[in-house]
């Protein structure tokens, strides 16, 4: 019996775990190419080195709303593998995860390199070989064969490809993947921060603010969650979702662009007014500097009195009208002008890529190419921070790994 040749390209998260699930078989040979000279680098830096895994969420149609673009795909993909399939998984492997209060996932160990090491020694055992240094440059199709074309002018001929490299921040990267047949989904960077050049707020940098809500202007998009002042502008969770959500729109106006933050959540003017009113009538006495009704920071609140032109030892009893006025719209509709974005550190992703539609979602094989397969970021899927991405990663591996392992057994 003839060797298959499977050729997978890209070490990362997806490229790895489809090798660690594609069971061991002698007439069968893996190859994993990667451009670098390291595996599993973002999963190595991750949540802070410790990688957020997956999200403790069990509801297939709940996960798959964490997804901006792609949910119907990983409606389909969690049936198949889904985030109790990937605690299941590594618990095969030794290693435990172990659910936050927000619901992120992390080895027991808090480090990464439990991750890796478990999905290392996997594809080893399964008997994968591993190229580093190796950058693809186009792919040629011959006899029903795939011929691999790379940088150092090195050829690899394969029965089957699996591209796992990523997705790619220009359009023109796409253009070996373009030659295959398949179209591409402009590419747009997603989870990001927003600058606030010089804006007297990025004075309160390090300061972070539970349970706020952004709007973007001219959108429907609103996220919620905490945020971050950082000296540049904002992060933190509510930020990234909002970033995420707004990946297109925020390309298309060149990242300039106007946001309205609700320091209060989703607390309504009326209800404002009435706990003003309220302070004013019962504790009217009482200094508003000293008198945080909301439980804002210190620096926070004091930093809107300033703002909305409040003498911080002025009474809410003497408080004027329009100086109030100013205050709650500072409170629920404080605006703040965006000029430009910058990543978001190790999660950075990439929106776009390969059409859903040009491939079949059970087995993640091209139906533009036979015996070409995706998995992981190059499809035009992309989820929020949380461990969401990486889940897609685990679910679109392990049905190419198992579509190819059915495939090349028979």
């Amino acid at each position: 019996m003839s060797t298959t040749k499977i050729a997978i390209i890209g070490a990362g998260a997806a490229g790895c775990f489809t090798a660690a699930n594609i069971l061991h078989d002698p007439n069968r040979e893996v190859i994993l190419f990667e451009k670098s000279g390291k595996a599993l680098q973002k999963v190595k830096a991750s949540g802070g080195g410790r990688c957020n895994v997956t999200h403790h969420l069990f509801d297939i149609a709940d996960f798959s709303n964490h997804y901006p673009r792609g949910k119907q795909l990983l409606r389909k993909t969690l049936h198949h593998f889904d985030a109790q399939a990937t605690i299941e998984w590594f618990r095969n492997q030794n290693v435990d995860l172990k659910a936050e209060q927000d619901g992120r996932m992390f080895p027991v160990s808090n480090n990464s390199q439990t991750i890796i090491d478990a999905i290392w020694q996997r594809l080893i055992a399964n008997g994968t070989s591993v190229l580093f240094h190796k950058n693809i440059s186009y792919i040629e199709e011959k006899d029903k064969h795939f011929i691999l074309h790379f940088s150092d002018q090195s050829i690899f001929e394969a029965d089957k490809v699996i591209v796992a490299c990523g997705g790619f921040p220009k359009i023109e990267q796409y253009k070996w993947l373009q030659a295959l047949g398949h179209s591409i989904v402009a590419p747009a960077p997603s989870l990001f921060t927003f600058n606030l050049p010089n804006h007297p707020i990025t004075q309160l940098m390090g300061l972070s603010v539970s349970d706020v809500s952004i709007r973007i202007s001219q959108s429907k998009i609103q996220t919620s969650g905490d945020l971050l002042i950082t000296h540049w502008g904002l992060s933190g969770p509510a930020v990234l979702r909002a970033s995420a959500w707004a990946a297109r729109l925020m390309q298309e106006r060149l990242y300039q662009t106007t946001i309205q933050i609700n320091w209060l959540g989703d607390t309504t003017e009326p209800a404002i007014r009435e706990i003003f009113q309220s302070l004013r009538q019962q504790q009217g006495a009482q200094i508003i500097q000293h008198k945080n009704p909301f439980n804002l920071p210190k620096r926070l609140w004091d930093f809107l009195l300033h703002h909305a032109g409040i003498n911080e030892k002025i009474r809410w009893g003497d408080l004027p009208a329009t100086q109030q006025n100013k205050l709650i719209e500072l409170l629920i509709r404080h605006p703040f002008a965006i000029h430009g974005k910058t990543t978001y550190k190790e999660e950075f992703v990439t929106c776009g890529g390969i059409p859903l539609s040009e491939i079949n979602p059970q087995t993640m094989e091209s139906r533009c190419k036979a015996g070409i397969y995706f998995v992981g970021e190059i499809l035009d899927v992309d989820g929020l921070t949380g461990g969401f991405n990486f889940q897609h990663a685990w679910s679109s591996a392990f049905l190419a790994a198992k579509a190819i392992s059915e495939k090349t057994q028979e």
